[in-house]
């Protein structure tokens, strides 16, 4: 068992505690990351002790210490809703009965997190920058009414910040949201606010030469894909029907491209059949994901180096199986042998930092298309990125909503299902900034 399994199930917590109050928490640690006891912790800071804090290892932990501190019990979890709001984990709240709206009502007259704490935490920061807050206030060089400090900080990481801090000056007494949100960002995040995002290529086959099966519905991802990056500001190219070849070709133009300096990312989308690690040409030859993405590699393509490059794969991993009419799968027909090595997502990446590939399906998997609506995993994802963008998610986050969707999608018989695997190198959290005009979805 996990040490914090463990701790609850022991006497530590006092006979009380029933064991539905315990599994309740016991499923919340389960579902949070070390940035996100990071960022509880500090929201607990002006709750418990620092010297109590120091020693927390898990959520576990910080949940005895709230009990202890009678700050949380079964009859009364506001509290721990309202840290889980807090660090945005919304979807974790109906374990507690609660919803976001709930808690937004209820957090003026319940709220037990002090203003200054929240101003720090959003979803863009990361541990390494809580840790560094928490050692300056613990320093005395960081308080409501002294931010010298920081502003030192931002003068040799980022000068532009600096007005931000004067604004925060002028305006004595206000809380310090915009300067903490734009400082986490800038040390977190990867820079996305150069004048122009950057370019997105689609390539959509539909039609293949040989025994490779028309991948009707297709198009319906393509248009949906187009919409949705060009809401996201950037500059769309869609390509129909690419032979291997010309695939490849396709690739070293886009490597060349000296207009990459400047934008901040780019985003290749590809629609076709696939194999393990691969995807097919109209010509139905194969071409490794591995080699596309090698083409924007810092070496071959200097002018994406250090920036975000993302790859969606809407492809079959493996073999076709038994389908129904109205559902699909972007695989090649049964009899049809097959050499390929099975490779996992993460081997299709180059060993360097800043890619991320999104795949529609786990490896030796069919992924499905319905032959009017589109792909699961491209309408999921697109679907997604209408939702959360405006939000502020990043894209990590928002592809583990497009898994939580397309996992619990199932066709009309209820006996096919499918799970997307995204693999990266990322460094830092890549956010989209938010358009200003509503999206395609509320437009059309």
């Amino acid at each position: 068992a996990r040490r914090g399994d463990s701790a609850l199930g022991s006497s530590n917590m006092g006979d009380g505690v029933n064991l539905q109050f315990r599994q309740q928490l016991l499923l919340i640690d389960g579902n949070l990351g070390a940035e996100d006891v990071a960022a509880l912790k500090f929201l607990c800071t002006d709750l418990i002790p620092f010297k109590k804090l120091e020693n927390v290892q898990s959520a576990v932990d910080i949940f005895q210490l709230l009990m202890a501190e009678d700050y949380l019990n079964e009859e009364d979890t506001f509290l721990l809703a309202e840290l889980l709001y807090r660090i945005k984990c919304h979807f974790l709240l109906h374990k507690l009965g609660y919803t976001k709206e709930k808690v937004q009502e209820c957090l003026h007259e319940k709220g037990r997190v002090s203003p200054y704490r929240t101003i720090n935490i959003f979803h863009s920061l990361c541990q390494s920058a809580l840790e560094l807050l928490i050692l300056l206030e613990k320093q005395g060089l960081l308080t409501e009414n002294n931010v010298q400090m920081l502003e030192e900080v931002c003068m040799n990481v980022s000068p532009d910040l600096l007005e931000t801090v004067n604004s925060y000056r002028r305006a004595k007494g206000e809380i310090l949201r915009l300067f903490f949100f734009s400082f986490l960002q800038k040390i977190s995040s990867y820079k996305m606010d150069g004048p122009k995002r950057g370019f997105c290529i689609v390539i959509n086959n539909v039609t293949f030469d040989g025994v490779l099966q028309e991948r009707k519905g297709s198009s319906k991802d393509a248009e949906e894909l187009e919409r949705v990056f060009t809401w996201l500001g950037l500059d769309v190219k869609t390509y129909i029907d690419q032979t291997s070849e010309q695939i490849k070709e396709l690739m070293e133009m886009w490597q060349q491209l000296k207009d990459h300096k400047d934008r901040d990312c780019f985003i290749c989308c590809i629609l076709s059949h696939g194999e393990s690690g691969a995807i097919y040409g109209k010509d139905g030859e194969l071409v490794s994901i591995r080699m596309i993405m090698s083409y924007f590699t810092a070496k071959q393509c200097p002018q994406l180096a250090e920036k975000p490059k993302l790859f969606f794969i809407q492809a079959c991993q493996g073999k076709e199986i038994q389908r129904p009419v109205y559902v699909e799968a972007d695989a090649r027909i049964p009899d049809f042998s097959s050499t390929q090595q099975s490779l996992s997502p993460s081997e299709s990446i180059p060993e360097e930092a800043d890619f991320l590939l999104g795949m529609a399906t786990i490896d030796g998997y069919a992924s499905f298309r319905h032959v009017q609506q589109g792909t699961w995993y491209i309408q999921a994802l697109c679907s997604k990125l209408q939702l959360l963008v405006p939000r502020g998610e990043d894209i990590l986050s928002i592809l583990t909503e497009v898994n939580e969707d397309v996992g619990r999608r199932v066709d009309r018989w209820g006996t096919k299902k499918q799970m997307p695997q995204p693999a990266y190198t990322l460094r830092r959290k890549f956010i989209f900034p938010i358009p200003k005009d509503p999206p395609p979805s509320q437009q059309y």
